[in-house]
């Protein structure tokens, strides 16, 4: 996301990662979804959101090739300029799809166990279906700002924005918002999520052991901070530098670790399969407590 070429260590880094990242990526989530339909066979409010999660971060992982590609070329993007948009359109809605499903998932979770009597109407398959259309819907019409990334004249794919689309405070003021009200959610939702659970537990019953509950919740929790937020705290770092709140000696830097947390944040495609295919597999293990147990680890 620069307005100049690419850092050569930089590019080194994105290929370092892209490849296994696609390849990885690919391979772990076709495993969840395998998991899911010919395994577990149960559509639940859970299975749901996590298919939803799954399909949106393999999207996104079709677009890596291009990214590199992209940058490999060096302001020699000549496959159009249209195509170019409809690709960064595919992957912020892909990201931020995932973001926002993450924190469903654990805001659906806290309801299922924090209040399971207002879960009875709060809950269902058909309002988890519709939660996540609402949500793909609404993101891919919040990227429409995509195609006003570049200038007309511009050679570049997935960097080099105009200064129209650093001068629109719109762009940031939605990400980060997406963003780090996603993470208060999820912080607060996984925080009571444990308390419940460490509080049923009663150490003379081993049918009550939460352990590797709270394991997944956390692991879940410490994978959407780590892949997440050092690109929206670089992002909105350099948005300053662009509006020339910061100094501009920083610009150089600070844009090549927006272009570094940026790549960073899409290995959450591959631990987000990690992460849900162990869930699945307790799920299976537990069949029941199918629908409560998922919601409880997932």
């Amino acid at each position: 996301m620069a307005n100049s070429s690419i850092e050569n260590y930089v590019q080194l880094f994105q290929i370092t990662v892209y490849i296994p990242t696609f390849v990885l990526g690919l391979l772990f989530n076709a495993m969840a979804l395998w998991f899911v339909f010919c395994k577990i066979r149960k559509l639940t409010e859970s299975t749901i959101y996590l298919v939803s999660l799954i399909t949106l971060d393999t999207l996104l992982l079709f677009t890596l090739p291009f990214k590199i590609i992209s940058y490999g070329s060096q302001n020699k993007w000549n496959v159009g300029s249209a195509f170019c948009s409809f690709l960064e359109s595919l992957y912020f809605v892909n990201m931020y799809g995932s973001i926002l499903i993450s924190a469903c998932i654990c805001v659906d979770r806290y309801i299922a166990i924090r209040h399971p009597f207002l879960a009875i109407s709060l809950r269902s398959t058909r309002k988890a279906a519709m939660v996540c259309s609402i949500i793909c819907m609404g993101v891919w019409a919040g990227t429409s700002f995509t195609y006003q990334f570049h200038d007309s004249t511009n050679t570049t794919c997935f960097y080099g924005f105009s200064n129209k689309t650093w001068g629109n405070p719109a762009v940031p003021i939605v990400l980060e918002t997406a963003f780090f009200g996603s993470l208060i959610a999820m912080i607060f939702c996984t925080v009571q999520i444990i308390i419940c659970l460490k509080r049923s537990r009663r150490p003379d019953d081993p049918l009550t052991d939460t352990s590797k509950s709270v394991k997944i919740v956390m692991a879940n929790l410490a994978t959407f901070v780590v892949c997440f937020t050092p690109f929206h705290v670089m992002f909105f770092l350099y948005y300053l530098v662009k509006k020339e709140v910061i100094t501009s000696n920083l610009q150089q830097i600070i844009r090549s670790f927006v272009q570094i947390s940026l790549c960073w944040a899409n290995l959450n495609c591959c631990l987000d399969a990690i992460c849900y295919y162990f869930v699945l597999k307790e799920f299976l293990k537990s069949p029941r407590q199918g629908s409560q147990k998922t919601t409880n680890s997932s």
